[in-house]
C-alpha cells in the first residue's frame, strides 16, 4: 500500500480510503490511486503482509446479540468493509453484556493474535465494560453512543428520533407519543433524546414514553394500549419491527393508519416498505457505520504511536427520513 501511496502522490490512508469506496475521495484522486495499483499490479494479500509487517491482518470484533436486525447489519457492514481493505475478522458475539464477559471475550481474541478490536455497543454496560481494558491494541467502539474515551462510529440516533417527531409535529398534530426500546440500548436513550427536544422545541406536550424490546409482539401490546386512547393521533415506534406490532393492534382495534393515527418507525428494515400501509420510518446506514469504524481503526493501526490523538475520533453517520404511507396530516 506504500509504494501505490508513493507513486501516486498520496498517503496510505487516502489509499485505504479508495480500496474501501468511500465516497468523500475526489474523483482525479481516485483515478491516480487507481492507475498507481494497475502499475504495479497491487494485489491486497493479508499473509504476505503479515510475513513482512509481522502483522496478523486479523482484526478482533465483539458483537451483541446478532438476533436484533441494528447489531446483525452492522456487523455485517464491518465484515464487508474489513474484506474490502484485505483484512479477516475474529468474531465473538455476547448473549449476555456484563463487564466481565466483555473482558473475556478481548482476552480470548488477543490469543489469536488480533491487532485491533471493533466492539459493537449497543448498551451502556458494553461501554461501561471497556474501561480500564489493556491498552495494548487500539479499539473502536461502533454504536458507543457517547464512550469519551474510545474512538466512535455511529448513527446518530438523537438526530434521527428528532426527525421522526418533526416529521409528525409538521403534519399539524398537537403531539408524538412514543414507543421506545429498552431503557439500557444507547440507541433507545439517543432516539428519546431526540423526541424529547422536537416536543420542547415546538411547546407540545411530552407524554410518558412507553418501552418494548425491539419485538414485534412488544409493539403490538403497547400498541394495543394506545389503540383506545383517543389523544393519541401520532406514533413514533422506536423500530420497525416493533411498529409492525403496533400497526396490527391498531387494525384489529379499528384504528384507521394514516387516518387515525400516524405511525413512524426507525431503521427502515427491507420489508418496511410493504407493510400494511408502507411504513413512514428513519433510515440507518448501517454498511457506512461499519465502513467507518473500520477505517478508524486502521488509521490507529497504520498511523505512528506518537501521532495518536488526545481526543478519540468520532465518526457520526446522519440518519435519513423516509417518506411513505403510514403518516399523514392530522385531522382537523
Amino acid at each position: 500500500m506504500a509504494d501505490v501511496a508513493r507513486l501516486a502522490g498520496v498517503s496510505h490512508q487516502t489509499v485505504s480510503r479508495v480500496l474501501n469506496g468511500h465516497p468523500n475521495v475526489r474523483t482525479e484522486t481516485q483515478a491516480r490511486v487507481q492507475a498507481a495499483i494497475e502499475e504495479l499490479g497491487y494485489r491486497r494479500n493479508s499473509s504476505a503482509r503479515a510475513l513482512v509487517t509481522r502483522r496478523t491482518g486479523v482484526i478482533g470484533v465483539v458483537a451483541f446479540d446478532t438476533t436484533h436486525y441494528g447489531p446483525a447489519q452492522t456487523l455485517s457492514g464491518i465484515e464487508h468493509a474489513a474484506r474490502a481493505d484485505g483484512y479477516f475478522l475474529s468474531v465473538v458475539t455476547l448473549q449476555t453484556v456484563t463487564r466481565q464477559a466483555v473482558s473475556e471475550a478481548m482476552d480470548y481474541l488477543a490469543q489469536q493474535s488480533v491487532e485491533g478490536y471493533i466492539v459493537i455497543a449497543p448498551k451502556r454496560a458494553v461501554v461501561e465494560g471497556l474501561a480500564g481494558q489493556p491498552a495494548d491494541r487500539p479499539v473502536v467502539a461502533v454504536e458507543g453512543g457517547e464512550a469519551p474515551d474510545l474512538p466512535v462510529a455511529c448513527v446518530d440516533q438523537e438526530g434521527g428520533g428528532y426527525l421522526a417527531t418533526r416529521h409528525l409535529l409538521d403534519q399539524g398534530h398537537r403531539t408524538v407519543h412514543h414507543i421506545a426500546g429498552p431503557d439500557d440500548w444507547l440507541e433507545s436513550e439517543g432516539r428519546i433524546a431526540g423526541w424529547r427536544r422536537a416536543l420542547a422545541e415546538a411547546g407540545a406536550p411530552v407524554p410518558e414514553p412507553l418501552y418494548g424490546d425491539w419485538r414485534p409482539r412488544s409493539g403490538y401490546r403497547i400498541g394495543a394500549q394506545l389503540a383506545g386512547d383517543p389523544d393519541v393521533s401520532a406514533l413514533f415506534v422506536a423500530n420497525d419491527q416493533m411498529a409492525l406490532g403496533a400497526l396490527r393492534a391498531l387494525g384489529e382495534a379499528g384504528v384507521r393508519v394514516p387516518d387515525d393515527v400516524s405511525v413512524i418507525g426507525f431503521d427502515d428494515i427491507p420489508e418496511s416498505e410493504f407493510f400494511t400501509p408502507p411504513l413512514t420510518t428513519v433510515a440507518q446506514d448501517f454498511s457506512e457505520v461499519g465502513r467507518r469504524g473500520i477505517e478508524l481503526l486502521i488509521d490507529m493501526l497504520e498511523a505512528p504511536a506518537e501521532s495518536t490523538s488526545l481526543h478519540p475520533a468520532r465518526s457520526v453517520v446522519p440518519a435519513r427520513l423516509v417518506a411513505r404511507v403510514s403518516t399523514a396530516p392530522a385531522r382537523a
